[in-house]
C-alpha cells in the first residue's frame, strides 16, 4: 500500500510523455468532453482547477475535479504548478496551497508523487527565480512545511540534495529549509504561522483537534460523542490522521487499545471512515515506524498485532498484509541499517576520543549518509563517554557543541537526549552515578547553548513523570538554576577551558588585537588551537573580520584567517558560520563603519576566490 517506486526515472521522464491511454474518454472534465491525453491537454485543464480553488476554497471540489481528470501520471505536475502558482500570489494562497496538498496526500497523491513534485520544482528554482525574486525563502518554505504537515519525509532533504547540482539554487533552497526552519526552535509552530494561516483549519489545528477528541474518547469511553465531533471535523479527506492518531495513542498507552479498537472498527462499520481512509492510516503509520520506534521501542512488534487484528475482525483490507510484506523486508533492512550505524558510530567516537579530530569525525559521520539517526549517535556518544574519565566527557560535550554548529537540528539533540533519559534506568545499572552525569551533560548543552532552557521543558514532557529520566532533567535544571552556574557547569569535568561563552569572546578579542599589534602569525594561530574550542571558532572569524573593518592593516588580518583555513584550524563550516554572523549584523556595522556593506562584500569575494566558504553563501 505504501508507494516508494519510481522516484527519479520517473520524475525525469515525466516532461518527455507525450500521450496516455485513455480508459476514461467520455467523462466530463471542466466542461470539456474528454480526459488529458497528453501533459499539454493537462496544463491546459489543471489550471482552471486551482484557480477556482483559490476562489473558493473548497477541498472537495478541488479533489473531485482532480480526481476526476484521471491522469495519475501527471500529479507530480499538480504539485509543481499548484506550488508555482501561489508563490506568485498572496499568503493566503500559499496558506491554502500547503493545505490541498495535506488534504490529497495519501488520498490523490501519493508519497512518490509528492516526492516527485518537490524534486520538480527544486531543479526549476533558477526559472522561478526569474519572475519570483524571494523564490528560494518562499520554496523553502514549502519544503519545511511539508515536512512539517508530514507529507515529505524529512529524509527527502538529504536525498535531494545528492540529486541536484553542487552550485544551484535548489540547493540553497534545501539548506534554507533545514537551517532557518526545521532547525529553529519550536520550529513545527514556526513554519505553520509563517503564512498566517487561513479562514480554514490549518493542518497543525487539525491535527490538534483530532488529538484532542481522540483523548476525550479514551478519558470517556462514550464513542457516539467522538463519532460526532469526527463528523464535525469536516475533514473526511484527513480521516487517515485519525487512524494514524488512534493507533499511536494505542501503542503508548497500552490500556487505551480496547477502547481505541473499538473505535476503528465501528467507524468503518458505520461507513465514518472509509476503508481507503483506514489503509491510507496504516500506511502513514508503517511509513513512520522507524521513528516511531525511537520513542516506543515496541513500536514494530506492537503495529503488526494492530495489523493483524484488524485483519482478522475484517476492518483493515486483507490486501494489506500483502502489500506491506515488501515493507516488512524494509524494516527488516532498516533494522540491520540501524545496527550497522551503531557499529560504526562506536569505532568512529573512538577513534575520537584517540585524536581529538573533530573535523575527521565529522568527516567520518557525514560519509555514514545516515542523518536519520543522528539522534542515536548522540546517545551513543554520551553514553561511552559516561562510561570513561573526565577528559572524554569534556570532549563529548565540545564536540556536540561542533555538530550543533555543523550537522545536527536542535530537534535531532532533543531526541538524542530523550533516549538517553527513556534509557535511564538500564543505564544506572553499569554507570552507578548515571543520573548525576546526564543532568550535567544536559545542563552544560544549555551553557553551550546547543540546548536552550525551554528545550528541556519539551524533552521532560517527552518523558513518564516520576521516572528516573524526568527526574534527571529536573536536576539539571536546579545546576543551572544555581548562583555562577554557567562557570561551575563548564568546569565540571575539569576538562576544556572551564570559561563561560563571555570569558571565551573576551580571550578571542585579546588574541587578535595582539596579533594585529605584534603580527605574529604562529604565536596567534597557537593561541586560537590552545582556546580548545574548536566549536566556537565562528566567533574568531566574526571578530577577525570586524577587526579588519576597524583597522587600516586588515591584510594582517585577513592573512591571519587564511592560515587558520590553511591549517585546517578553522573549518569551512566555522569559517562560513563566522561571516553568516557578520552578514546578519551588517546594519549594526554600518552605523559605527559606513563603509562595512563595501568592505565586508570585498572579504566574501576573496573568501570565495579562496574556498573558505560553502558554495551557496557565494
Amino acid at each position: 500500500m505504501i508507494e516508494g517506486a519510481g522516484g527519479k526515472n520517473e520524475q525525469y521522464n515525466l516532461e518527455d510523455v507525450d500521450s496516455v491511454p485513455s480508459k476514461m474518454s467520455n467523462k466530463l472534465v471542466n466542461g470539456n468532453n474528454k480526459v488529458p491525453a497528453t501533459l499539454d491537454d493537462y496544463k491546459r485543464l489543471l489550471v482552471p482547477v486551482i484557480e477556482e480553488y483559490f476562489s473558493t476554497g473548497d477541498v472537495e471540489l478541488a479533489a473531485s475535479e482532480l480526481r476526476s481528470l484521471g491522469s495519475d501520471q501527471f500529479h507530480s505536475y499538480f504539485i509543481k504548478k499548484l506550488i508555482s502558482m501561489a508563490m506568485d500570489r498572496h499568503d493566503k494562497e500559499k496558506e491554502m496551497a500547503s493545505i490541498l496538498l495535506s488534504a490529497l496526500y495519501a488520498d490523490l497523491l501519493g508519497s512518490s508523487k509528492m516526492s516527485e513534485g518537490f524534486m520538480m520544482l527544486l531543479e526549476s528554482t533558477e526559472d522561478l527565480s526569474v519572475d519570483i525574486p524571494d523564490a528560494i525563502d518562499v520554496l523553502s518554505v514549502f519544503v519545511a512545511r511539508a515536512v512539517v504537515d508530514e507529507i515529505l519525509p524529512p529524509v527527502f532533504l538529504t536525498r535531494a540534495r545528492a540529486l541536484l547540482p553542487e552550485f544551484s539554487k535548489g540547493i540553497e533552497v534545501l539548506q534554507v529549509a533545514e537551517k532557518s526552519y526545521l532547525s529553529a526552535p519550536h520550529h513545527a509552530e514556526l513554519v505553520e504561522r509563517k503564512w498566517g494561516g487561513s479562514t480554514h483549519f490549518t493542518v497543525e489545528e487539525a491535527k490538534r483537534r483530532i488529538q484532542d477528541i481522540l483523548k476525550e474518547y479514551i478519558e470517556s469511553g462514550d464513542i457516539d460523542e467522538a463519532f460526532r465531533c469526527i463528523r464535525e471535523l469536516g475533514l473526511p479527506f484527513f480521516h487517515h490522521e485519525v487512524v494514524k492518531r488512534a493507533l499511536t495513542l494505542s501503542m503508548e498507552n497500552l490500556s487505551s487499545q480496547p477502547l481505541i479498537l473499538k473505535l476503528l472498527k465501528e467507524s468503518t462499520a458505520g461507513c465514518l471512515i472509509s476503508s481507503n481512509q483506514m489503509s491510507k492510516g496504516f500506511c502513514r503509520l508503517a511509513e513512520s515506524i522507524d521513528d516511531l520506534s525511537l520513542d516506543i521501542p515496541s513500536a514494530k512488534i506492537l503495529f503488526d498485532k494492530l495489523v493483524l487484528t484488524a485483519t482478522s475482525e475484517g476492518w483493515l483490507d486483507a490486501s494489506f498484509t500483502t502489500s506491506s510484506a515488501p515493507n516488512e523486508d524494509m524494516r527488516n533492512a532498516s533494522g540491520e541499517k540501524i545496527k550497522h550505524f551503531k557499529e560504526e558510530s562506536g569505532h568512529i567516537i573512538q577513534e575520537y576520543f584517540l585524536s581529538d579530530d573533530v573535523p575527521e569525525l565529522i568527516i567520518s559521520l557525514q560519509e555514514l549518509s545516515s542523518p536519520e539517526y543522528n539522534p542515536i549517535f548522540l546517545k551513543k556518544l554520551i553514553t561511552l563517554a559516561m562510561d570513561r574519565k573526565n577528559r572524554e566527557k569534556e570532549m563529548a560535550s565540545a564536540l556536540l557543541s561542533s555538530l550543533s554548529l555543523e550537522l545536527f537540528s536542535t530537534d535531532d539533540i532533543m531526541k538524542g537526549f530523550i533516549l538517553l533519559l527513556q534509557s535511564a534506568e538500564d543505564t544506572a545499572l553499569d554507570i552507578v552515578d548515571a543520573p548525576s552525569e546526564l543532568a550535567l551533560f544536559l545542563a552544560r548543552a544549555v551553557i553551550d547553548e546547543v540546548l536552550i532552557p525551554l528545550n528541556l521543558d519539551e524533552i521532560g514532557n517527552r518523558l513518564r513523570p516520576n521516572s528516573s529520566g524526568s527526574q534527571t532533567v529536573q536536576m539539571a535544571r536546579a545546576l543551572l538554576a544555581a548562583r555562577h552556574s554557567g562557570e561551575r557547569i563548564l568546569r565540571c569535568w575539569g576538562g576544556g577551558t572551564g570559561w563561560a561563552v563571555e570569558d571565551a569572546k573576551d580571550k578571542i578579542a585579546k588574541l587578535l588585537e595582539e596579533y594585529n599589534t605584534g603580527g605574529d602569525l604562529g604565536e596567534a594561530c597557537q593561541c586560537i588551537r590552545d582556546l580548545g574550542m574548536p566549536f566556537f571558532n565562528h566567533e574568531v572569524v566574526k571578530k577577525a573580520l570586524v577587526m579588519a573593518m576597524e583597522k587600516e592593516n586588515e591584510a594582517r588580518i585577513l592573512a591571519l584567517l587564511q592560515e587558520c583555513f590553511g591549517e585546517g584550524l578553522i573549518t569551512i563550516n566555522q569559517m562560513t558560520l563566522g561571516f553568516t554572523r557578520v552578514k546578519e549584523g551588517l546594519d549594526d556595522l554600518i552605523l559605527d563603519i559606513p563603509n562595512a556593506q563595501e568592505k565586508f562584500g570585498a572579504y566574501v569575494d576573496l573568501a570565495t576566490e579562496r574556498g573558505w566558504l560553502l558554495p551557496p553563501f557565494a
